[in-house]
């Protein structure tokens, strides 16, 4: 019988980046949190050799190039084993939203694919295939509120969040992540220019992240104590987070590129968010709002305005994990 999982999207709690290191990759620190709002993967397992991609969605490459075929074909080779895998992927995240959609489609494919071949993987195996395939994979390993190092492939989790309710909208821009980094380096590079500043080593960025989130961090309930279902729970979180002063540093040269997204950040603040925020490079925005009832009020009047907006709720990591399998 396929195995069904829940590939759930992710969002960004801010991101600093830093210098471009050797490798090409520049180093960046972010606190990643996952969403209830998800994709469905379903992998089947047959007798013979081959991995068939199958999407509805003609934005998802169905070939070698896609995230779940490079998983899946590392996780056999890994094994020694042959098989006819059919992946199929049912679409309801955007495709190069800053969602991590891809990334979460991988991990998906690689719990189904454990559970449909009933041969786990140890877990420094696990992160290791999904470190090589992208660097936001290892954080769907985890799930809930997550802290990520080096090219963001080094996770580590967090106190996790209560329960927030999250407004997403996503305009019909495409945002190119590697041009997006072109850009904050052209931007790096002309402020040192006006400040007749040495090259910068990224030390700038970094720091200032380090200490709001450390601020902000300090603020939440480490105790270990239950969140309970109410609705305040959300709010403290939600202020300091704003005090704390963390952004995402792609904003700094997408909005100027796709003033759409800027405008809708305004939009989210106006219609109550308490904190509104680019997911990754884009294009996705997002807002978080203290009750569900102001986010689907919110989204509503979005909606009427010709915004696409749907609303979901950060999904704490015993949750995420809980959930993953469609019975």
């Amino acid at each position: 019988m396929p195995v069904t999982v829940r590939s759930y999207a992710k969002i960004n709690l801010g991101l600093a980046i830093g210098a471009l290191r050797s490798d090409r990759f520049h180093s960046l620190e972010t606190i990643y949190q996952t969403l209830a709002v998800h994709d469905l993967v379903r992998v089947e397992a047959a007798r013979g050799n081959g991995i068939d991609i199958r999407c509805k969605n003609p934005h998802v490459p169905c070939d070698e190039s896609n995230t779940c075929y490079r998983v899946a074909d590392r996780m056999l080779r890994h094994w020694k084993q042959r098989a006819k895998l059919t992946i199929t992927i049912e679409k309801n995240l955007p495709v190069q939203g800053g969602l991590g959609a891809g990334s979460s489609n991988a991990i998906a494919t690689m719990f189904a694919l454990e559970r449909e071949l009933k041969e786990p993987l140890p877990a420094d195996d696990r992160l290791r295939i999904a470190a090589e395939v992208g660097s936001d994979l290892p954080l769907f390993l985890l799930g809930g509120t997550v802290l990520g190092l080096g090219r963001g492939e080094q996770v580590y989790p967090l106190a996790d969040l209560p329960p927030i309710a999250c407004v997403l909208v996503t305009p019909s821009v495409a945002v190119s992540t590697p041009q997006a980094f072109s850009d904050w380096d052209a931007f790096i590079e002309s402020e040192n220019k006006a400040w007749n500043l040495t090259p910068p080593d990224g030390s700038v960025t970094l720091s200032k992240f380090n200490r709001s989130a450390f601020e902000w961090l300090s603020y939440l309930n480490v105790s270990g104590v239950p969140v309970e279902n109410d609705g305040d729970r959300a709010e403290t979180p939600l202020l300091d987070l704003v005090r704390a002063g963390i952004e995402n540093d792609f904003e700094r040269v997408v909005f100027p590129q796709y003033p759409e997204l800027r405008d809708v950040k305004r939009v989210l603040e106006r219609e109550g968010a308490d904190y509104a925020s680019l997911s990754g490079s884009g294009s996705t925005m997002y807002g978080l709002f203290r009750t569900r009832e102001r986010a689907v009020q919110a989204a509503e009047r979005m909606s009427a305005e010709g915004l696409a907006a749907t609303v979901t709720e950060t999904l704490p990591r015993n949750e995420y994990r809980a959930q993953m399998f469609v019975k």
